[in-house]
């Protein structure tokens, strides 16, 4: 009969152990797994009455419960508050020594308890509703040379307490959940250093774009002032006009991309500060404009504002940076010209300033990420355009610092149109 009954043991074990791995090999989340494997050793392991595993903190040196089993303990918020310092209690030392520990009465128990903190003391008692613990159960979470943790296993009220013949089945699932935590270690390194690659791939790519897109106006720049100082040529006035006003706009293009530059510089350091004062919107707009303007002929510039505009608290000459980058983007997207309209609305809480154009126009996959560094909408004509994939980024950023919101609207040959809101009240920055 003893025999029939171990054969059966073994047997339950085995198929635990089963359900067990497989449950391990499924890609959920590292506290999912743990509190699915928890459920399926308390469904076999009788004595147990509560099981917690701790993991290992590296950073703050102190062993933390992550996955909890019984009744009652596993919604339990105080249990979760408790950090165990190495050696600290059960799951310190078997943490430490690691080697499994079974203590079959509660004078065993309380002794291993001694040097608990108060602190901790109280959330278990809190946790677990009980001051005194009759048998515990606890093995180290190993793999190889790797420690991650204890599982421990703990009787309250009941007839049964834990046996040697439980430590076995014991240690194996805690073998097989170190196993599925190694794996979950390695998997999360290397999906960190594919990102690393990734992100330093993009960032190789992002700084070729950019130092091509600079020499380009600087390559302008200089062909026509070495133009301008050959003396052979006797050039026109009408055609050192043309020249130096080249050289002004391909300037004003530099500028531009070196203010983009050393803007996200600063905003990736949080550095990028607001000066707010009482503006009236609508003079800002006129001012970019009426500057903008003067580099095309193609276009059209219209401000479109109501009479009795409220003034907005703001940081003008970032505001300024917004419409320009705004106007720059209609205007670099809009090769055969067209009407580029600048307008205002006012809402109740609110302020939306809307600058629309007939350009070329972007699709719908492109909206998604146009306001991410680097992103570069590609044209449809196939022209290059010039710009370094900074300026709408960097406009997120300058509104979303005002507390507003920035977005564009667009269809393919029918033009783009570009909105910011800002609040009409002043609200604390970044709140």
């Amino acid at each position: 009969m003893v025999i029939k009954e171990k054969q059966t043991r073994q047997e339950n074990e085995g198929y635990a152990l089963l359900r067990i791995a497989k449950s391990l090999t499924v890609h959920l989340n590292l506290a999912s797994l743990l509190e699915e494997v928890m459920d399926e050793i308390n469904e076999l392991l009788d004595p147990a009455e509560f099981g917690i595993i701790y993991l290992w903190d590296p950073t703050e040196g102190i062993l933390i419960p992550r996955a909890s089993c019984g009744a009652g303990i596993k919604e339990s918020r105080p249990l979760y508050e408790i950090k165990l310092r190495e050696d600290e209690s059960i799951a310190g030392i078997v943490y430490l020594k690691s080697k499994a520990l079974l203590l079959s009465t509660p004078e065993e128990v309380a002794s291993a308890q001694e040097n608990l903190r108060d602190s901790n003391r109280k959330l278990m008692l809190q946790a677990l509703g009980s001051t005194e613990i009759k048998s515990v159960l606890a093995v180290p979470l190993c793999a190889g040379s790797m420690k991650f943790g204890v599982l421990l296993f703990g009787t309250l009220v009941g007839e049964r307490v834990f046996s040697f013949e439980d430590t076995s089945f014991v240690q194996t699932t805690a073998d097989l959940i170190a196993l599925a935590i190694d794996r979950t270690r390695l998997e999360s390194q290397t999906t960190a250093i594919e990102a690393a690659k990734q992100a330093e791939q993009f960032r190789a790519e992002a700084m070729a774009t950019l130092s091509h897109e600079l020499r380009t106006p600087l390559a302008a720049i200089k062909g026509y002032s070495t133009a301008l100082l050959l003396e052979e040529v006797d050039w026109s006035d009408e055609k050192q006009k043309e020249f130096l006003t080249l050289i002004d706009q391909e300037c004003d293009n530099l500028q531009t991309m070196i203010t983009d530059i050393l803007d996200s510089s600063l905003i990736d350091v949080n550095q990028m500060n607001l000066t707010l004062q009482p503006t009236r919107l609508q003079h800002l707009a006129r001012e970019v404009a009426d500057e903008l303007q003067r580099r095309t002929s193609e276009h059209n510039l219209v401000v479109d504002f109501p009479e009795q505009f409220p003034i907005i608290e703001l940081d003008s000459f970032r505001i300024k940076q917004v419409i320009r980058n705004i106007i720059d983007n209609s205007v670099k997207y809009s090769p055969s010209g067209g009407l580029i309209v600048i307008c205002g609305e006012e809402r109740f809480d609110d302020i939306v300033v809307s600058i629309s154009d007939q350009g070329v126009g972007i699709s719908q996959e492109d909206l998604i990420p146009l306001f991410e560094k680097y992103y570069r909408v590609k044209s449809s004509t196939g022209i290059h355009i010039p710009g370094t994939g900074l300026g709408l980024p960097v406009s997120r950023t300058i509104i979303e610092k005002h507390n507003g919101r920035i977005w564009a609207e667009s269809k393919v040959g029918e033009g783009t149109k570009i909105s910011f809101s800002l609040p009409k009240k002043r609200k604390d920055l970044d709140e």
